[in-house]
Parts: structure tokens; sequence; C-alpha cells
């Protein structure tokens, strides 16, 4: 999930040799808008898995890549056809009845209400209840456990049966300086993370302290994301990913458990910001829960477009986005209960729609071309995780995967930026190809929000597949960094995985056009040459795609 304005996952090889710019696409704004004005509709019920929305979101992706000249390019079918789907099974837990959550410190019990004060995840380990009384709570620092840095904030402490409560993002965040490359976040710092820590520890349950600078949102995007229904991949062992409880406290709520505890938050952070920390279990404090929980398996789909290509059709360029939003939910201030998910990403969605139409209508390329509209990005990257363990088309032989997540609806800018650090060999050409159209190339200006693990092109990642994210710049031709800074503030504050975020006719979508057009001309060029890109040096991504290079001599 990105936050703002962002198109991830683009990758080519080597810069190319002549940079004269190339007739326009025929990227086509109007097109653009009319997508996500249907997407983005109340009828489509904000786009959830497993729902009627998604089945109205399916057959109108299906029907719009049939009109714009595509293939069928998903699962193989008993006659060797390919459907325009691809299977995704998921786990489905939901809460079902009210949450009970208290903690008690010194003998005093304290109730907290889901939603609020805390925001607690369906179980996701196929149990019918959640039953905790009474466990004890530790305090992990940021729930780290880093060998090759030398870190560890369990330091022998057994949390087995125990609640964690720990801090979100990286012990760098704060002071920008450190093991853990400063203000850009890791892996460490993501919440999936700290959940997958807690359950190979044995945790009862895990609670992440909710601070808006460092989780880079507001509680009430905590508060939307995961007091839903939840998805996960089926897993063989689900405990082995997950501890039993799952969620998020308000700061104010930990300030005060901890003060009980005789214990400083602010003073526990300084600490934890060093690899001398050591756990500090909270004497005389514990937490409960209880809750039922409603588990089953469905199955919910990728759609997959696909232009053969005409010399080499095993080598295969992606464009990928998520179809999917956060459905329906708690009513906001208004009433309103619908998160249509307009710019998060049915401006994504809209964009893999545009772009198959104008590749259609282009001489075919050397490659082939899919377009992946890939399901549950909002419940984990859930889709798109599937994908990359089932690939339709080998990962040794796929090029890249160019992934777009929330595109800019506020004009043009003179920028363009990369999503944190890639590490991969094309950054410097994203710049040589965006100063080639009068353009100039900005570093991502909030790595610490760690985007480059919150968005579909990860997974390719994981496996190998070099990506590297970019997205629209915040210098816009009509107001500058300021105006481009206090969009996506205002976005983020007040339509984030929110019911606000609703498409509308006053939006300017040159922006979106001239990034596309640049997003179009990489993938044609990468699909139209014999190179392949590769990940740096000290990439943790490399040594899985080097065990593949044979298949590409």
């Amino acid at each position: 999930m990105r936050t703002a304005f962002a198109v991830i996952a683009l990758l080519c090889s080597a810069a190319p040799a002549a940079m004269a710019a190339p007739p326009t696409a025929g990227i086509d704004a109007a097109r653009l808008s009319a997508h996500v004005k249907v997407l983005a509709s109340d009828a489509f019920e904000g786009r959830g898995p497993a729902t009627e929305g998604e089945k109205k979101t399916i057959a109108y992706l299906t029907e719009q890549f049939k009109a714009a000249g595509v293939q069928p390019g998903g699962d193989l079918g008993k006659d060797g056809k390919r459907a325009w789907t691809q299977n995704v099974p998921l786990g489905r837990f939901e809460i079902k009845g009210p949450v009970a959550a208290s903690l008690t410190v010194g003998g005093q019990t304290q109730a907290l209400t889901q939603g609020e004060q805390i925001a607690i995840r369906a179980a996701q380990t196929n149990v019918d209840r959640v039953d905790i009384k009474d466990a004890p709570i530790v305090f992990a620092g940021y729930g780290v456990t880093a060998p090759e840095r030398n870190w560890d904030d369990f330091k022998g402490v057994d949390v087995k049966g125990k609640i964690v409560v720990v801090l979100i993002n990286d012990p760098d965040f704060e002071t920008g300086v450190g093991d853990f490359g400063g203000k850009a976040m890791t892996y460490y710092g993501r919440w999936t993370y700290k959940y997958e820590e807690a359950a190979r520890r044995g945790a009862a349950g895990l609670l992440i302290v909710h601070e808006t600078a460092p989780a880079s949102y507001g509680w009430a995007t905590v508060k939307n994301s995961n007091t839903n229904v939840q998805f996960d991949i089926v897993r063989k062992n689900p405990s082995d990913a997950h501890p039993l409880l799952e969620g998020w406290i308000q700061r104010d709520v930990a300030v005060d458990l901890l003060k009980k505890a005789g214990l400083d938050i602010e003073a526990l952070k300084k600490q934890a910001q060093t690899r001398d920390f050591k756990p500090v279990e909270l004497k005389g404090a514990t937490f409960s829960t209880g809750f039922a929980v409603d588990h089953q398996v469905i199955v919910s789909y990728n759609v997959v477009g696909l232009l053969p290509g005409a010399k080499r059709p095993d080598e295969t360029v992606i464009y990928s986005a998520h179809w999917d939003h956060l459905g329906v939910g708690a009513p906001d201030a208004k009433g309103d209960r619908i998160y249509n998910g307009a710019v998060d990403n049915a401006t994504g969605t809209a964009a893999l729609l545009e772009l198959a139409r104008v590749y259609a209508k282009a001489p075919r390329a050397d490659r082939s071309v899919v377009f992946l509209a890939v399901t549950a990005e909002e419940k984990g990257l859930l889709g798109s995780t599937y994908y990359a363990a089932n690939p339709l088309y080998p990962a040794a032989k796929t090029v890249a995967d160019i992934n777009m997540d929330a595109l800019d609806v506020n004009g043009l800018a003179k920028d363009i930026t990369a999503s944190g650090n890639g590490q991969v060999t094309l950054q410097d050409d994203l710049a040589a190809y965006a100063k080639a159209e009068g353009r100039y190339f900005t570093p991502d200006p909030t790595p610490e929000a760690g985007h480059f693990y919150r968005s579909d092109h990860f997974p390719f990642a994981k496996i190998g597949v070099p990506a590297i994210s970019i997205g629209s710049g915040q210098d816009l031709v009509k107001g500058g960094v300021a105006a481009g800074k206090a969009a996506e503030e205002a976005y983020n504050r007040d339509k984030y995985h929110q019911p606000a975020d609703e498409w509308s006719a006053d939006w300017d979508l040159s922006g979106q056009v001239a990034d596309l057009e640049l997003v179009y001309r990489l993938g044609r060029d990468l699909a139209n040459s014999n190179k392949w890109p590769g990940w740096h040096d000290g990439s943790e991504f490399k040594a899985t795609r080097d065990l593949t290079a044979s298949a590409r001599k």
C-alpha cells in the first residue's frame, strides 16, 4: 500500500543509446477518468475481495481487456487455453460479535474499546475463538532480531504465551542515523515483519504502538485497515507466520500502561534505539481479550491480459496494479460506509487498462507483455504474493514488473521520484529518460515510510525479479514543491483508507498522462530489447536472481 501518489516498480537495463523523444503513446486522460469513475463508484462497494464488489470488478476488467484487444493470460485450462483470471485461494478471517479487551496494572483493570484505543485484527491461525486471560506483557523495543546487524530486541527473554508491545518503524527513525540505514525504512520496520517475529518466538500476541510520523499514517488508517475482514494466503502452518493476537494500540494507551508500570516511554524509546537495549517485563501488568472468529477459505482472482511477444514470447514484461480496496466498513463522520478507493487504487487499475489499450494498438513487441490486476493488496500484498509463488510466466525469464499504485491527480510535475532505494540498475536510466522529457529525478522524499515494502512489486523482488519503485514527483508545474507536498499531506490526512477517497470531476490528470507515457516508453523499450535488468551488489535480492542467470543466456 502506498500512502500517496506512487507509480511502483519500473525496470529496464542500461540507458538507451538514443533518447530522442518518440511520438506519444496516446494515453487518454478522459479514458483514465472514466475507468476510475466506474471502479470507484458506490455500485462497486469498495472492491473488497470475496464480495459482490469483486464480482463486478472482475467482470469490468475482463470486459475492458477484451475491448482493448489483449488476450486472456490467466490460468491454463484442460483445453490448453488461458482464462482471464488466476485463481487465488485465500483464508478469510472476520471477527464475529463484540471484542473484549483490557489491561490490568497493579490490580486495576482498564477496558479498551475496539477501534478507538485498540485495533485488533481477526486471528489468522484458523481458530474459532481467541481467549487470552491475564497474559504477561513485555516491552521489546522495535521488535527486531537482525543477526547481520548484531541486533536483538528480545535478548534471551522468553515471550512464549506473553503479549509483546513494540514500536513501529526502525530504531533509526527518530535520529536518522544508526544500523538500519538512517531514515529509510528497512523491512524490520514494517508491521508485517513484527508480527512474523512474534510468531517465530511463540508469543501469544503482539501490539504495535501507533505514532503517526513513524507509521506514516494516522489512527483512522490503522482502525479502518485492521478492524475489518482480514485475508491471508492459505498456509499449512499459519501459526508460523501469525501470533494468535495481532493489533495496534493508541500511543496514549501505551504511555499510560508504561507509566503505571513505573516506566517512561520516551526513556525506553531512547534505549531501544541502541543495540544494548534489553526487553522489559512489565511487572504486575497483564492483557486479556476474547472474541469469536469466522474463518474460511475463499477464492479471489487476479485478472490477467496478455500480448504474446513477436520474437521472444517466453520472455515477459509485467505491468501490474491492485484492483482491490477496503470494501464496506465502519462509517465516517458523514455516515459513509463505502471505501471507494478512487486514488488507491482505481487510478492504477485504470492505468493498467489504458496501457493495455495503447499496447494493443501498437506493433507487437519482441517480448511478451502481461497486464496483471492483482487482488488483496490491501490485505498484505496477497494477490501478488500468490502470483510470485505460483507464476503464470517463469520468474527466471520475467524481465521486470512495472506496478502502478495510487497515481497523482494534481496535474503535471517537473520531477519524478523513486520509492525507496531499490538498488537496481535502472535508477540512472529512469533519471535519463525523465531528463529526455524535460523532467528531473528526485530521491524518495519519505524513505522512512517504507514504501518499497508496501506495494505489489515487492513480492516480485523477493523472488529475484528486478523491481524499482517510481513515483509521481512533488514539484508541480502549478505551485511547485509546496503545492505538491500540501496535496500529498491532505490526501494522507483526509482520504487515504477513508470513505472520502472518491472520484472527482475536478481532478487534473495531465500528470498521470505524462507519467504513463514515461512508463509506457520505458517498458516498451525494454520489451523490444534483449537486455536484462539486474540488482546492484549489496541488494538483498541479487543472490536470488543470480541463481537463475543461466536461463537468461
